[in-house]
């Protein structure tokens, strides 16, 4: 994964007030952790931020106050509706140490003919990796698979030097019959019938 730099400021003033100033001048507060430093408060350009963030676990390299610093984002907050960034709580990286992420699940092919549904019980999948050398996503292909099967974490072929962070058994995706939602909606309509009478 190849970083992103981007320009960072160090910032004094706390507070939702100070959080409202800097988003009315497009920018993002932010908070690096790690390493058993104290924390960093930054502000970072709102724009550049959000197209950097449109990578998952996107690699960044924070330039502020004369260094920089390897960081990945940890926590986006962004706003209910518009969705705009509101505050990043970033991890402070160094090359070959491994950290614990939530890579996104893409599926590949078609389920059997017949109607089924696909359920993603896990719509990310934790693993480890080294901070530099992050996945994007894993692809789980779902070609063929009939109701009543399900993806385990364990199936899943993990990219060289990825590692599960979670339970081999633990339930990824599950494939569902329609059929199974057929007595609902009959119940429903008896009750429509019911309340007729």
């Amino acid at each position: 994964m190849a970083e992103v730099k981007l320009s960072a400021e160090l910032r004094n003033d706390f507070g939702k007030g100070a959080a409202r100033r800097l988003r009315r001048e497009s920018k993002v507060p932010g908070v690096i952790y790690g390493h058993g430093a104290e924390p960093q408060h930054v502000a970072i350009d709102s724009h550049a931020l959000m197209m950097a963030l449109k990578t998952p676990n996107a690699l960044l390299r924070l330039e502020f106050d004369g260094k920089n610093e390897l960081v990945i984002p940890k926590d986006v907050q962004r706003e209910a509706i518009r969705r705009f960034l509101v505050h990043v709580d970033f991890l402070a990286v160094k090359k070959g140490e491994k950290v614990t992420v939530e890579l996104p699940i893409q599926t590949e092919g078609e389920l059997a003919p017949g109607g089924n549904l696909l359920e993603h019980v896990l719509n990310t999948l934790p693993v480890e990796a080294e901070a530099t050398h992050i996945p994007e996503s894993v692809t789980v292909s779902i070609a063929g698979l009939d109701a009543g099967t399900s993806v385990l974490a364990k199936d899943i072929t993990l990219p060289s030097g990825v590692s599960l962070a979670v339970e081999d058994e633990a339930v990824v995706l599950q494939v569902v019959s329609a059929q199974a939602e057929a007595p609902a909606e009959e119940g429903a309509e008896g009750e429509a019938e019911g309340s007729e009478a």
